[in-house]
């Protein structure tokens, strides 16, 4: 019975892994954690708003004091959440979707499709501007890496089997973004 369990575990991460997102191994302590109390409009002022001539640049200890530690780990150390545990994976409301370390618009709601991943997934960025792809090999994998253009933030993967018109799935963590609801 123990190998049976142990099978399906493992093939549930292999899923997974080859479906978008590497299953995350880090504390599930972490997802419990209290995000910071700031609203939205007092991310924006703290971080502004981002554009191409805009990056943001901070110290590794100023990243830790700015994110929440599933934030950090995510958003800097190139970590995934757990697949159905993010808070904007079901999230139907219109917006615009920014990253939660420093407000760059990213993603508009009317974008976000459900892929049954478990991440939060869309056909198209806000804008060629708002995000950067690079080629990422960790994991034994040849993958696209989905970070923020203006803080080089790791969002998430982009894969090559979405809906119309773009046929994209940028596969997104719930943890790396926020919303400004109806701003579309």
């Amino acid at each position: 019975m123990l190998k049976i369990i142990l099978s399906i575990a493992a093939a549930t991460s292999l899923f997974l892994v080859l479906n978008g997102c590497e299953s995350a191994t880090g504390d599930e302590s972490q997802n419990a954690k209290k995000e910071r109390s700031m609203t939205t409009n007092d991310k924006t002022e703290a971080h502004g708003t981002a554009s191409r001539d805009h990056h943001v640049r901070l110290t590794e200890a100023e990243w830790r004091k700015r994110l929440t530690p599933e934030q950090f780990r995510v958003c800097r150390e190139k970590g995934t959440e757990r697949a159905f545990t993010g808070k904007f994976n079901d999230h139907k409301a219109d917006g615009t979707y920014v990253c939660v370390a420093c407000g760059n618009p990213l993603f508009e709601s009317n974008h976000k499709f459900n892929s049954g991943t478990g991440w939060p997934s869309f056909w198209k960025p806000l804008s060629d501007d708002s995000v950067e792809t690079v080629t990422d090999t960790s994991h034994g994998m040849r993958r696209t890496e989905v970070t923020c253009n203006s803080c080089d933030s790791h969002l998430g993967h982009v894969f090559n089997d979405g809906p119309k018109p773009t046929g994209l799935r940028y596969c997104i963590n719930s943890v790396a973004l926020d919303i400004v609801e109806g701003n579309e």
